[in-house]
């Protein structure tokens, strides 16, 4: 027997049945759900069919359910299975808020899933019916919404109408009619806009398609379930016959907690790859880190965790569960029993309606030996979860320029830090990036989850297929390379881990040649001229684009060589139609001429009709002459839309004319079926290929976070830190591990040392220090930028320092201030301590814990015990930390402790201030500047006065108000934490930077020989110019140098950013000279110290998506400046256009033979 509880009722189901449990019936607080332990007597309500017994705990409820199953019992369109998924969807109604919705519920009669009151009109559910048709439908997927195509909109019935009216923003059909069942709907054109409005508020929605194409009259056209939309899935029915991308949001994945003897387990279901993962031995704090960042479908809870480690009968009231609970009760959610992995797969076939024959991949990574996933309190801290008021670590990790997926891998990585082997493969893959001189792919990002939900439904359209082609293409360009095959063979091992994915390298780059291969050999790429779309003058040129647009360009024309023939051929006989029967009439029209209310007439596109016709008025000659166009008048017809009717008074059409307009239309639907057949065709070819996509897909998107991360690193001046083994601290030393961290030169990872000089600090940690500072000392501060310095180093990435040696601790814990929590009935204390609890149960003598300002929430003395014996037990542990204190009586306690370290945050006096230096140093800090932030914060000069007599009359002798030399100072604010040089912007006063593009034409006489360009290759002109580049920089450099030893510059140190490609890293911070390829093989030259910035600036203007660069580095932005004006003013003397040739006449140097002095080439 399955027990499966709700608010008010516990549901007793046959083990054979496996229904979803009633989670959440009737429940209006969700906070009040029951337990099954210690239930007062259940009133008892039994359903004879298939022995279900329903019970529940007060006779309001037990009433409701028992009018409403003996209502339901014999109602047409009842079947007893159904009936928790109707009270599911009777929960959901009763949440909805919308007038007119309210008005709509109380319509619905809860005895179908469809909720119809077949009293009502058009409620009807007669076998062979619309609705029956509905009903049928529903039954296959009872929780999700039904949008039933029926003509040119999308319709729900009932249940269905309430929630598109309330969450859609839709009309009820008929208005608020109490005689009629509840309908609404949306055009077809609006179907995107409200299944994102369904599936933005948690809700699936199965779409049923009509068959097109003519119907027998009097018989109702087939229907068919077309796909489904889930929320993080949506709709792609249709896709592969339209040139656009989708956007696919993040999938969201059905999620199962439960409890073992390990720790908290989470099984996490993703149903769109088809694969499923779990992990064990979580503590309660990382378990709701990971529900903070996964936005999930369905969320199931098993019974296991309604015991917690008070033994108090109601889950999460105090002690361990009180967090998980908090998270959970604002959440939908569902009980269920029994083996989580397999429950949870039969309940997401359950509720996705897959077959039980459809197989789940296990993608589980092992956890051995590797870290611990972040804590809530740790990752909120550090901004690695985004928190109001707390700097964002990821924001600092990667440029603004870099977004989306790379964004999530960093995520993920930062609070899931991988093992030993991983980070420190991660490190070299990012130490190879920052030394590789060459230029790199743009690696292509494509979410795995859209890859295979677009291939398994073989809905990929050419532009998707690019994309595909592209990610295999990369993968071969780094394989090829001699610099970049080494980082590919490095990234393989982080791919696993993230997709748990295990591809051997070979067989990798041979299934990326192969689909490489597969895709070019049948897609149109952007070098295929051969399809351009039909144009005759009397054919408006909007019609051919409409119609022969919607299938050109997407295969390669070799595969339909007879359909363009018979396409073509259709063209030329309406073009023909078009003289005969319409070019006389408006000949003759406009030879006509007549002050006013002359005859009108032209040859125009009738858009909605997809038809050339015939529109005119006054025409039509009174005297019929025999004049030309007479003959072609008699025989035009009044035009008429597909369904017979006339489309206005104006436009007319002949016979001929219609049936070339038939031919085009069915030789252009004849093409346009053939490449939706081949571009399926190919997808199913792709389909045994998919775990290489994702593989793939999944490298580059690492390979593009990496990237980034490597370039922002280096902008603000990051190391690589060096990454080691922790060794226990009951062994003696291994060989190549160490027990201390060390951090030189710290800074706080929010700070742009290109923005300011912010103060460093050096920690060497063997052991726990116990920190003491004034206020705005600069604790918090320390804790948060050691805590991210960490967590970097141990996940391979670069740190904020000067250099840096960092063990791979086995967990990380940071806990600053803590806040109550009205609505969980905590007080702030309470909160600390449950989160001190979890820290200590997991600490070892490989962690690192940073405590700031510990046992601040209760009362002084036995806060300052309790602090106390934390401090013992944490330095017992052997582990390394930072535990920071204003209870300064804590150094008059009998502590314990072996290595323990006092430190402080320094101060000085100045002036008779005493101001903070933000620099940690040895001792004890016993003054806490707290009258001075007071003040300084706005409390009045009494308060602050009366204040300093109340402590000296309780605390005379501890009373150290110091002058003199002492060391403690007034506290600035928070603003002055880091000075800046403003005056220093390391620029020279005359340095220019062009920066700006102007377009002027330069034309073919302005200079002296031969203009290149326009009828050279863009292969060619590379080579052109790169060869003059190194004519025009030696000859110079060898004149200013006069006859000395100079450094050597030639055209291979230009070095060539082709099409979809970017500059490494190393060109960050470096002075480069760069000369752009236009594709009208037109120059410009340019000069920057932000190269790739530079690059995206220029590729982000229209038609300049694949333009190609050439650069050098210089030392200086001096001598960028002067180089790239004797480029400009002598690149037009060898033949080359400029489009900014004016930009030489700007400067003081570079067009005179004047003297550059001790001037030098990077090579």
């Amino acid at each position: 027997m399955y027990w499966l509880s709700a608010k008010s009722a516990v549901v007793l189901l046959p083990t054979a049945t496996r229904w979803r449990s009633l989670a959440g019936l009737l429940r209006s607080s969700s906070r009040k759900c029951c337990s099954t332990f210690g239930s007062p007597q259940l009133l008892k309500l039994k359903i004879k069919q298939n022995d279900q017994v329903y019970c529940f705990r007060d006779r309001k409820a037990f009433r409701v359910f028992a009018r409403t199953a003996k209502k339901v019992r014999n109602s047409v369109g009842f079947d007893v299975k159904n009936l928790p998924h109707i009270m599911w969807w009777k929960e959901r109604l009763e949440i909805c808020k919308k007038a007119s919705t309210v008005q709509l519920v109380k319509r619905i009669v809860y005895s179908n899933l469809l909720g119809l009151d077949v009293n009502l009109k058009s409620g009807s559910l007669k076998e062979g019916s619309l609705n029956w048709e509905m009903l049928q439908f529903k039954s296959r997927f009872p929780r999700e919404v039904l949008l039933c195509r029926v003509g040119e909109f999308y319709e729900a019935i009932g249940i269905d109408a309430c929630l598109l009216v309330e969450y859609a923003g839709l009309n009820p059909f008929g208005g608020l009619r109490t005689d009629s069942i509840p309908r609404a709907g949306c055009p077809v054109m609006n179907l995107r806009q409200t299944l994102d409005d369904l599936t933005r508020n948690g809700y699936s929605v199965c779409i049923v398609e009509e068959v097109q194409g003519p119907a027998q009259a009097r018989s109702r056209k087939g229907r068919f379930i077309s796909g489904h939309a889930h929320p993080g899935s949506p709709y792609v029915f249709g896709h592969v016959g339209v040139d656009v991308d989708l956007d696919f949001p993040e999938p969201m994945p059905v999620i199962g907690l439960s409890r073992s003897a390990r720790g908290y387990s989470i099984v996490l279901i993703l149903e769109t790859m088809k694969m499923f993962s779990t992990e064990d031995g979580l503590t309660e704090e990382a378990l709701v880190t990971k529900l903070r960042t996964y936005r999930c479908h369905y969320l199931f809870l098993h019974a296991s965790l309604k015991n917690n480690a008070s033994g108090t009968c109601c889950w999460g009231e105090f002690g361990e569960g009180g967090l998980l609970w908090a998270e959970c009760s604002s959440r939908q959610f569902e009980w269920f029993e029994g083996d989580p992995v397999t429950e949870i797969l039969t309940k997401v076939k359950e509720v996705y309606g897959l077959d039980d024959e459809v197989i789940f991949r296990n993608v589980t990574v092992p956890s051995e030996g590797r870290p611990r996933p972040l804590h809530l309190g740790t990752a909120t801290q550090i901004g690695t979860i985004p928190t109001e008021g707390i700097p964002c670590l990821l924001n600092v990790l990667l440029p603004p320029s870099c977004t989306g997926l790379p964004v999530l891998y960093m995520r993920d990585l930062l609070l899931n830090p991988p093992p030993y082997a991983i980070a420190s493969t991660i490190q070299e893959i990012c130490k190879t990036m920052s030394k590789v001189t060459c230029s790199l792919p743009e690696f292509t990002c494509v979410s795995s989850a859209k890859l295979v939900k677009l291939i398994e439904l073989r809905e990929a359209n050419h532009v998707e297929f690019c994309r595909i082609k592209n990610v295999a293409d990369e993968v071969l360009e780094l394989y090829s390379s001699t610099e970049l095959s080494k980082m590919l063979k490095l990234l393989m091992d982080p791919t696993w881990m993230a997709t748990g994915l295990k591809i051997e390298f070979d067989t990798l780059v041979s299934e990326c040649e192969w689909i490489s291969r597969v895709i070019g050999e049948m897609i149109s790429l952007d070098n295929d001229v051969n399809q351009e779309i039909s144009s005759y003058p009397h054919i408006p040129d909007e019609f051919l684009e409409d119609i022969e647009s919607s299938w050109k360009g997407r295969v390669q024309r070799i595969h339909l060589e007879d359909l363009y023939r018979e396409v073509e051929q259709a063209a030329q006989a309406l073009h023909l139609a078009v003289i005969e029967d319409f070019l006389p009439i408006v000949t003759r029209v406009k030879t006509v001429t007549a002050p006013l209310g002359g005859p009108k007439g032209e040859i125009l596109y009738a858009r909605e009709q997809q038809a050339v016709w015939f529109k005119g008025k006054r025409f039509v000659p009174s005297v019929w002459a025999g004049t030309p166009g007479e003959s072609q008048i008699k025989q035009l017809k009044p035009s008429l839309d597909a369904k017979g009717r006339r489309v206005g008074e104006e436009w007319f059409t002949t016979a001929k004319v219609e049936e070339a307009l038939l031919r085009y239309h069915m030789a252009n639907d004849k093409a346009r079926a053939k490449v939706l057949e081949l571009l399926r065709h190919l997808s199913s070819e792709l389909q045994s290929r998919i775990n290489v996509l994702v593989f793939a897909s999944m490298l580059l998107i690492i390979a593009k976070a990496l990237f980034a991360h490597v370039s922002e690193g280096r902008r603000r001046n990051w190391i690589f830190p060096t990454l080691a083994k922790f060794h226990s601290a009951e062994s003696s030393e291994p060989l190549g591990e160490v027990r201390a961290m060390e951090l030189n030169g710290l800074l706080p990872y929010w700070f742009d040392t290109a923005k300011g000089s912010p103060v460093r600090n050096t920690l060497h940690m063997q052991s726990l220090f116990l920190l003491t500072g004034p206020n705005g000392g600069g604790k918090s501060s320390l804790l948060r930028s050691v805590c991210a310095a960490a967590l970097l180093g141990i996940c391979g990435l670069m740190v904020p320092a000067e250099s840096a040696l960092i063990p791979h601790f086995d967990s990380i814990y940071l806990h600053m201030k803590s806040y109550d929590s009205p609505v969980d009935g905590k007080s702030s204390f309470q909160i600390e301590m449950s989160e001190i609890r979890s820290i200590i149960t997991g600490t070892t003598s490989k962690s690192l814990v940073l405590i700031d300002e510990i046992c601040r929430g209760t009362e002084t003395a036995k806060g300052t015990c309790i602090a106390g014996s934390i401090i013992e037990t944490l330095d017992a542990r052997g582990c390394l930390g930072i535990v920071s204190t204003h209870l300064h009586g804590i150094f008059d306690l009998p502590l314990s402790t072996v290595s323990t370290v006092h430190k402080a945050m320094s101060a000085e006096y100045v002036n008779g201030q005493i101001i903070p230096t933000w620099k940690l140093m040895d001792g004890i800090c016993r003054e806490s500047l707290a009258f001075e932030t007071a003040q300084r914060e706005g409390i009045h000069e009494n308060l602050i006065r009366r204040a300093e007599e109340l402590y000296c009359s309780v605390y005379t002798d501890g009373l150290l108000r110091k002058t003199g030399k002492e060391e403690y100072q007034k506290v600035p604010t928070s603003e002055e934490y880091v000075l800046f040089d403003l005056n220093n912007t390391g620029f020279d006063e005359g340095d220019s930077c062009p920066g700006v593009l102007t377009r002027k034409s330069i034309h073919s006489d302005t200079h002296s020989g031969k203009q290149r360009g326009s009828g050279i290759t863009i292969e060619n002109l590379q080579k052109d110019v790169r060869k003059a580049v190194g004519i025009i920089c030696e000859k110079k450099l060898a004149e200013l140098h006069k006859g000395l030893e100079s450094p050597e510059f030639s055209g291979r140190n230009c070095i060539l950013v082709s099409a979809r490609q970017q500059p490494p890293p190393t060109t960050i911070g470096a002075s480069c000279v760069y000369v752009l390829l236009q594709p009208d093989r037109k120059l410009y030259v340019g000069q920057t110290d932000d190269l790739q910035g530079r690059v995206r600036a220029h590729r982000s203007k229209d038609g300049m998506q694949n333009a190609a660069f050439l650069y050098f580095v210089v030392q200086g932005k001096s001598i960028a400046c002067k180089m790239e004006t004797l480029l400009i003013n002598q690149l037009p003397s060898h033949g080359f256009h400029l489009t900014n040739v004016a930009d030489g006449k700007h400067r003081n140097f570079g067009a005179a033979d004047t003297i550059l002095e001790d001037i030098a080439v990077c090579r």
